[in-house]
């Protein structure tokens, strides 16, 4: 009987791939970030666990770690991104000295301490050493910035040096990557541009970036506001990074440079929280992809020989970190336990580190066995970083030298309101609370401000009043109310849900910036939301009227219709989510007064 032949394999589509491979990514990233967070670990590490498990060197469900890998750096790309838009030039300026001297310092006198150890406590040549000790000086942004900015420290002074150390370090990404290339002991790099070529580049890329942005961006934002239409936020937002990131690859320079250029070209954008708010889900989604791909391509055969090896060295790498980072902040002004604290918070690697070992992999430097190696000790120096931040924010909250004299919330007495902010604004709403008879504690972190009313025998107290810690000291367990008087437009809803969910007794009231930043407050359930010159701005303009000689009771009908009309598209801007909303209620030039419709038809 003649035999049937074998039915040939059906083959599997790159759909059915991409399902099958895309539910159990999703379904262990699930698992796992929320098991750890559970227990206090952050969300990093549980996706790197969960692709070191379902990768090919663990069950091997998932494969193809790093082409998945090429994908999801675009994830780093937007977190740049992200961090450039938080950047306003002016403040960018102004911490030019923590950016350019002490992340400088901390970024060569780590790479070169670490790099030293490599070299004299193993067999790897001078090359190796330095390809693998230099990425290992830089930290995890995606670790410790979230946190910084969920807390509201971001803008502290603990924060802002935090943060200058690790925008330094994302800017160091060009001169790592032109080191690696310049020790590349592959034939095929010898073709690619000399280091001071890469130089000249960045510069020229950075200027057309910035023209582009002004003349180019601006204009095309300003145009998709006008039409009203939010879903082109998402397609500007996305191509202006992809843009600059793929300018950057094409000059062989820093994808992740030319997204942060891109961020801080629009930092002042009236529209910079839209777009932030669009693009922040692609990140958070394609960052957690990189972790997975990280953990798919770790070697754990290599890094199960050798236990004693990554333990070892990610306890030296967290150590000599912490140690150099806090003796540098000690020399740039800060007192010795804020000092320590900002280097317990960076002692950890970076998730750039595995993108210049496998840089270093591909230029010949180092063994796909060594890259395993480093990156997990990068991984599990990223898993001691959860308990250090414990004992990081001890230290952190630490006075300043500046405050160093003035006394602290934990000498205020039990208040019935915590006002934090005691400048023209505070001082109002604080005295009228105490004129009823309140008792009131005064928070306030500008030394000068406290001197001043002291003056007036009015007692305030030094600290960050955004931090749950130090309102813990102030007493914030038993107050009723907790009124943020500052002048700070980044406190939106992720800012102050924390504290909400620590003091949930508290009714809390937030003095506005503008329009935008009350809209970033909406989801929040708020006791009061005020826009800080809405009142005295309409003030004015009612003097205004009657200094033009209107008849007062036209001034009133104005006032009358200008806050119905306000009152109107604030809350269709809230239902939409868009400060471009009801915009046709505005008032405009040469339509006069408007005239509002009540229920029954007649006009007013």
């Amino acid at each position: 009987m003649q035999m049937m032949p074998a039915p040939l394999p059906v083959p599997v589509s790159a759909t059915d791939m991409l399902l099958s491979e895309g539910v159990i990514l999703l379904g262990a990233a699930v698992l796992f970030v929320l098991l750890f967070r559970r227990f206090g670990l952050g969300a990093v590490l549980g996706y790197l666990v969960a692709g070191a498990l379902v990768g090919p060197q663990g069950l091997g469900l998932v494969g193809g770690g790093e082409s998945k890998l090429a994908i999801a750096e675009i994830g780093i790309v937007l977190l740049l991104f992200l961090v450039g838009l938080e950047l306003h030039p002016a403040r960018l300026w102004r911490l030019k000295r923590d950016i350019f001297a002490l992340g400088l310092a901390q970024v060569v006198l780590c790479g070169c301490v670490l790099t030293a150890i490599i070299f004299y406590s193993t067999g790897f040549t001078w090359g190796a050493a330095i390809a693998l000790g230099l990425p290992l000086a830089l930290s995890s942004t995606a670790q410790v910035l979230p946190g910084l900015k969920s807390s509201g420290r971001i803008n502290s002074p603990f924060g802002e040096k935090a943060f200058s150390i690790l925008l330094f370090q994302d800017l160091s990404i060009v001169p790592l990557i032109t080191i690696i290339a310049a020790l590349s002991r592959n034939p095929a790099d010898a073709a690619g541009p000399p280091g001071w070529v890469l130089a000249g580049y960045t510069v020229a890329a950075i200027a057309g970036l910035v023209l582009a942005g002004r003349f180019i961006l601006r204009p095309l934002l300003g145009l998709v506001g006008r039409l009203g239409e939010r879903e082109l936020f998402v397609v500007v937002g996305l191509f202006t990074v992809l843009a600059a990131a793929a300018l950057m690859h094409s000059l062989h320079l820093s994808t992740a440079l030319g997204a942060f250029v891109a961020g801080v070209m629009l930092a002042d954008s009236p529209y910079r929280h839209e777009i932030e708010a669009d693009v922040e889900p692609f990140r958070s989604i394609l960052l957690g992809l990189f972790f997975l791909a990280v953990g798919m391509v770790l070697d754990l055969k290599t890094v199960a020989a050798n236990p004693v090896f990554v333990i070892g060295m990610a306890l030296i790498l967290v150590a000599t970190k912490a140690a150099i980072i806090a003796g540098l902040a000690r020399l740039f002004g800060m007192d010795w336990r804020p000092a320590l604290g900002a280097g317990l918070l960076l002692s950890q690697g970076g998730e750039f580190g595995f993108v210049l070992f496998a840089q270093a992999q591909s230029a010949m430097l180092i063994a796909p066995e060594a890259s395993s190696l480093f990156s997990a000790i990068v991984t599990f120096s990223m898993a001691t970083t959860p308990f250090l931040m414990l004992f990081a924010r001890r230290f952190e909250f630490a006075a300043s030298r500046d405050g160093a004299d003035l006394p602290g919330p934990d000498e205020a007495p039990r208040g019935t309101a915590i006002i934090v902010g005691y400048g023209r604004f505070g001082q109002t709403v604080a005295q009228m609370l105490i004129g009823h008879g309140f008792a009131v504690v005064s928070i306030d972190k500008k030394p000068a401000q406290i001197e001043v009313s002291q003056r007036f025998d009015t007692k305030v107290y030094y600290g960050d009043g955004t931090r749950i810690d130090l309102l813990h000291r102030a007493g914030a367990d038993d107050a009723r109310l907790i009124a943020f008087c500052i002048d700070d437009p980044s406190l939106d809803s992720r800012a102050l849900q924390p504290i909400a969910e620590a003091f949930p007794q508290a009714a809390l009231m937030v003095r506005a910036f503008d329009r935008r930043q009350l809209l970033a407050l909406q989801n929040m359930d708020l006791a009061g939301v005020v826009r800080e010159v809405y009142e005295s701005a309409i003030c004015m303009g009612v003097q205004a009227m009657q200094a033009l000689g209107v008849p007062d009771e036209e001034v009133e009908e104005v006032e009358r219709q200008y806050r119905a009309n306000d009152e109107q598209r604030l809350a269709l801007q809230i239902e939409h989510g868009d400060l471009i909303a009801a915009k046709d209620l505005i008032y405009r030039p040469g339509k006069g007064m408007r005239l509002l419709t009540r229920g029954d038809g007649e006009k007013t």
